[in-house]
């Protein structure tokens, strides 16, 4: 869960230079900034160092990252006929022809040390900050949207499953070994409108992205849906066509289990916050993390991202718990 951030010095150099989104369009500062992880922790995989709001962009939208402040857009989504702005989801994986550079460089320097990730945001999220026009505690203004225009909400969530679609078949033809979607404000809804507005979207992009790469003669890659604060919904994402669910830190280990099943993959859930307790607290929370899921279909992990004032000793101290206990859970 975001491997490559803030909290690494290397990282804030790397960055210092040029803005977000510039960084985020050259491919040999994306490969530069995945790889930066990989030489301090034994990681055992790599996510590409790109951002979810680069699809919006692709779309037509202008979008920045304000320093302090997260991503602004210049011009939200305010009424229906807004949507017309919108370019052809057809344009996309050409638009974003960068993401799939980076990600073929990456996986050239990675030489088959650990494979290599891909991901982007959900329809509903990503539609959250296209009407928003950035971050919100809320997302009133999205959810009006989907009370009072719920045709041109489906219009828009269709539009962006559209764009999805190749851009995440173009990231497995590009090199990218699993592909991870973020659902990162699944909390904002209940189980109705989640049921409505973002499951079915969901549900459409990992058939599609499945029939696509099949299409192309592409070998099918592990998908992994993480919606966060989703807990009311993990039996049907546990349905929804992938192979893996992530999960935040409010959900219960052995009860995600019994909700999702013996054959769905568990990704997930240590609170971002425990890395700032001390190495051998790291530790303890980490084994009783691993003895809750047990040792099989489950992908030790963080419950959401890290933050810019983590130490990157204590992330150590979490890589090197989790190799420890897994060890010791397979022995026994």
């Amino acid at each position: 869960m975001r491997q490559a951030g803030r909290y690494l010095p290397e990282f804030r150099e790397t960055r210092a230079a040029q803005d977000f989104f510039s960084t985020c369009r050259s491919p040999e500062a994306c490969c530069e900034l995945t790889l930066q992880p990989l030489r301090r922790f034994p990681l055992d995989a790599a996510i590409i160092f790109s951002d979810i709001l680069v699809v919006p962009q692709a779309l037509g939208m202008e979008v920045t990252m304000v320093p302090g402040k997260g991503p602004s857009f210049s011009e939200p989504l305010r009424e229906e006929r807004d949507l017309e702005r919108l370019r052809d989801p057809a344009v996309v994986p050409s638009e974003l022809g960068y993401v799939f550079q980076a990600i073929t460089l990456t996986r050239q320097r990675l030489a088959g040390r650990v494979p290599l990730i891909g991901f982007a945001g959900a329809p509903w999220t990503l539609m959250t900050y296209m009407i928003e026009g950035g971050g919100s505690s809320t997302m009133a203004q999205a959810k009006r949207w989907l009370y009072q225009r719920p045709q041109a909400s489906h219009q828009l969530l269709h539009i962006l499953t559209d764009a999805l679609v190749p851009y995440l078949v173009g990231q497995v033809a590009a090199g990218a070994q699993a592909l991870q979607l973020f659902e990162s404000h699944a909390g904002h809804l209940g189980p109705q409108l989640f049921s409505k507005f973002a499951l079915p979207y969901i549900r459409d992009v990992a058939k599609r992205v499945k029939a696509g790469l099949q299409e192309a003669g592409l070998a099918p890659v592990p998908m992994i849906i993480f919606a966060k604060d989703g807990h009311f919904a993990l039996e049907e994402l546990a349905q929804a066509g992938y192979e893996v669910v992530g999960l935040d830190w409010t959900v219960v280990p052995k009860k995600a289990r019994k909700l999702v099943g013996k054959t769905v993959t568990l990704q997930g859930n240590l609170d971002p916050c425990a890395l700032y307790a001390s190495e051998e607290e790291i530790g303890r929370l980490v084994q009783q993390m691993l003895d809750d899921f047990g040792p099989r279909r489950y992908i030790a992990n963080l419950g959401h991202g890290l933050y810019p004032d983590m130490d990157p000793e204590h992330v150590g101290a979490f890589v090197d718990a989790v190799h420890r206990y897994s060890r010791l859970l397979r022995q026994n």
